[in-house]
C-alpha cells in the first residue's frame, strides 16, 4: 500500500512538473511584458495620474486622470460594486493600438455599454468605476494584474497594460425616492 501511495505521489508530481514546463507564456511574452511594465511605471511617476487602490485588496491599483471638474460631479451618484452602470469607453493598449470601444454599440443605447460592476468586468474596471461619480470622464490605466494577467483576450496579448477613456453616464435602474 505504501508503495502505491509513493507511485501516485510521483505521478502527480511529474504531471505538475510537465504542465509547468508546457506553459512558456512568461518567457514568450518577456519583451512585451517588460515594455508594458516600464510604460506603466513611467505613467505612474509622471504625476499626471492618481494611484487608486482597491479597498478589498491593497495590492490592486489603477492609475486615473479625471478630465472633468470633479467638484461639479462630487454630489452625483457613485456606484457600488453591485451597481449596474452605463459607460461610454474606448480601450487601447500601451502602444496606442485600439482593441475595443462602446461607440460601436447600439444597444442598450447608442454608444452605451451596460454592465454590473462585480460581474463580467476586469478588476481594474471595478476599481475605477467605484471611484467615479455619474458624469465623470477619465483616463484609466490598468496594469496587467488587474486586467487579463497572463491570459489573452481577443487582440489583447498576455501581460498587457490597458488604457480606457471612460465616461460614467448613469447608474441603471437607480430610482430616487
Amino acid at each position: 500500500m505504501k508503495k502505491l501511495v509513493n507511485i501516485l505521489f510521483v505521478a502527480l508530481a511529474l504531471t505538475q512538473l510537465c504542465s509547468c514546463l508546457g506553459d512558456n507564456t512568461w518567457d514568450q511574452y518577456k519583451d512585451w511584458r517588460n515594455a508594458n511594465n516600464e510604460w506603466y511605471s513611467q505613467q505612474k511617476a509622471s504625476g499626471e495620474y492618481q494611484t487608486i487602490t482597491a479597498p478589498w485588496d491593497a495590492s490592486a491599483e489603477v492609475l486615473m486622470h479625471w478630465h472633468n471638474d470633479t467638484l461639479s460631479t462630487r454630489n452625483n451618484l457613485k456606484p457600488l460594486l453591485s451597481s449596474t452602470v452605463d459607460v461610454k469607453y474606448h480601450g487601447r493598449l500601451y502602444d496606442d493600438v485600439a482593441f475595443d470601444s462602446s461607440y460601436r454599440s447600439k444597444s442598450p443605447a447608442d454608444s452605451i455599454f451596460r454592465t454590473t460592476i462585480n460581474s463580467g468586468v476586469i478588476e481594474g474596471w471595478m476599481i475605477a468605476l467605484t471611484n467615479m461619480h455619474v458624469g465623470d470622464s477619465c483616463t484609466v490605466i490598468i496594469p496587467y494584474e488587474q486586467a487579463y494577467g497572463s491570459s489573452s483576450s481577443s487582440s489583447i496579448k498576455p501581460y498587457s497594460v490597458l488604457i480606457f477613456d471612460m465616461k460614467l453616464k448613469d447608474i441603471y435602474g437607480y430610482k430616487k425616492n
